[in-house]
């Protein structure tokens, strides 16, 4: 009897034709059946952002007699789990698989990330996912080297499943294979960005502006992800998508809110 390989979806946020996920199908592809669903366009920073005020369009970008199925989407990251799930897949996917992100989402990036919001869509509709970054905004960054990680790291999943309602947030520090020490199971690191935005003026006269700013670690602990990534390890991160902070509830009941 012939083992039916599991259902992956692909997505990212930095679109379709990105480096990082045509690198991320070469792996799928040996471990699984494959549909991709990703933005035409890049679509990083986009947080859990939905297309609820314009029209969405898919276009299959594969032909009907190739080995692996693919679409480009108009919308976010977000938006493509929902189409592919809703739309397309015949059947809800053994795993989502995000990225691989060219650049960092790691500790507070998290909230920002249109990778990671992929993988937790898919999460909250049931299915287990993965998020994966290298921390390399080169477009020709090199992802030959981690590509056994990502094989690796998914496996696991595959064979052992996830916690109810937890994905995995992977991050890759920028070294050769032969300089990464292994993989940690990490927390997020407490650290924010800085803010400075660079104002301009139009040949018009109107002002405008474009982000930039600075990132601020403030966590000095060893068992996060930022120390992790910074000491040659492929940082872990479990991320749940239930935003309640359960540890303040019990003092916050200790309040007059009916009085």
């Amino acid at each position: 009897m012939t083992k039916v390989k599991p259902l992956i979806l692909i997505t990212n946020d930095d679109g379709v034709s990105a480096p990082g996920i045509r690198a991320l199908i070469d792996v799928m592809s040996e471990i699984g059946e494959v549909v991709i669903v990703a933005p035409d366009k890049p679509q990083s920073a986009m947080g859990h952002a939905i297309t609820i005020n314009n029209t969405l369009y898919l276009n299959k970008i594969s032909k009907d007699t190739d080995r692996i199925t693919e679409y480009s989407c108009s919308g976010t990251p977000v938006d493509c789990v929902k189409l592919a799930v809703n739309e397309i897949l015949k059947r809800k996917p053994d795993l989502c698989v995000s990225g691989i992100n060219h650049g960092s989402n790691s500790s507070i990036n998290v909230i920002y990330s249109g990778t990671m919001s992929a993988a937790v869509e898919a999460g909250i509709e049931g299915i287990p996912a993965i998020g994966f970054s290298l921390l390399d905004y080169d477009w020709n960054a090199d992802f030959e080297t981690i590509k056994p990680f990502v094989k690796k790291i998914t496996t696991e999943v595959l064979e052992k499943g996830l916690p109810k309602d937890v994905v995995l947030n992977v991050n890759f520090p920028k070294l050769k294979k032969e300089n990464i020490k292994g993989i940690k199971i990490c927390r997020q690191a407490k650290a924010l960005w800085v803010e400075k935005f660079d104002k301009r003026q139009t040949p018009q006269g109107r002002d405008y502006y474009w982000l930039a700013g600075e990132f601020v670690n403030q966590d000095k602990g060893e068992d996060t992800d930022e120390w992790a990534l910074g000491n040659g390890y492929i940082s872990v991160v479990p991320v749940q998508f239930d935003l309640t902070a359960h540890h303040a509830t019990q003092e916050l009941n200790t309040w007059n809110w009916n009085e």
